[in-house]
């Protein structure tokens, strides 16, 4: 029988991007750090959605560099080369969403399911995580090479069709990608995935329920809207009728 796949984005799902700011606190203090850990967040997904409309492309790790280097300077704050490779080598390093944690815990503990990152990061960005995360370091054999998945090689960033198609190659579903799930908290990529063919459930960790605008203006929901990521991995189970 074949295995269920679910690609978790990393970034925002898997690993907390706020968590950065504890290194940024270091530098500037706590009130600077949330400010910029936020801001930062914003451009470089901004960044990506920018150069995807321009046709042009930066890795991942250059446009985070670039969301620093604009988030300290718009509240006149210096970035010393120094520190940038502190925050940046930091970024490498983030922790998870607890949640996230038993949710790994539980694919782990589900032999039908064959889990894949799948990240706008670069290859040397997510395996730094898999390695440096206080958390993520410790999910054993749940990620591995063979299961990480990058839009670096294409040259485009989420939520761009191509992104989704790769994912569901190189999980060997290139012609059933209604058959890849997607999990992710961020709105525009569980909208892309569904979009692109694929099934996705959003973590909506604020328990907003679906309002994404775009979303409504396209007619574009996800498969299933949950609070975490333990439950997103228990939605796919119940839905696929794996339990």
């Amino acid at each position: 029988m074949a295995k269920t796949v679910i690609a978790f984005d990393l970034y925002g799902t898997l690993l907390s991007t706020e968590s950065i700011a504890n290194e940024l606190a270091r530098i500037y203090g706590k009130d600077e750090a949330e400010i910029i850990a936020t801001q930062a967040r914003r451009y470089q997904l901004e960044y990506t959605w920018r150069i995807n409309s321009m046709g042009l492309y930066r890795s991942f790790s250059e446009l985070t560099r670039h969301s620093f280097r604009q988030a300290t300077a718009e509240i006149g704050l210096e970035l010393s080369r120094d520190q940038e490779e502190r925050i940046l080598d930091a970024y490498n390093g983030l922790d998870t969403f607890p949640d996230a944690d038993k949710g790994l815990a539980l694919v782990s503990q589900t032999p039908s399911l064959k889990p894949y990152i799948f990240s706008n990061g670069t290859m040397a960005m997510i395996t730094s995580s898999l390695k440096t995360s206080p958390s993520l370091s410790k999910s054993g054999t749940t990620f591995s090479e063979s299961n990480i998945v990058s839009v670096d090689p294409l040259g485009v960033f989420k939520p761009d069709p191509r992104a989704y198609r790769h994912m569901g190659e190189i999980a060997g579903l290139t012609h059933q990608l209604e058959k890849v799930w997607l999990v992710s908290s961020n709105p525009f990529d569980a909208a892309g995935a569904i979009a692109a063919g694929l099934r996705s459930v959003w973590v909506s960790r604020q328990g907003t329920g679906w309002i994404d605008g775009l979303g409504g203006a396209l007619g574009v929901s996800p498969t299933a809207v949950v609070g975490s990521v333990e439950e997103a991995v228990r939605e796919i189970i119940k839905l696929d009728g794996l339990d």
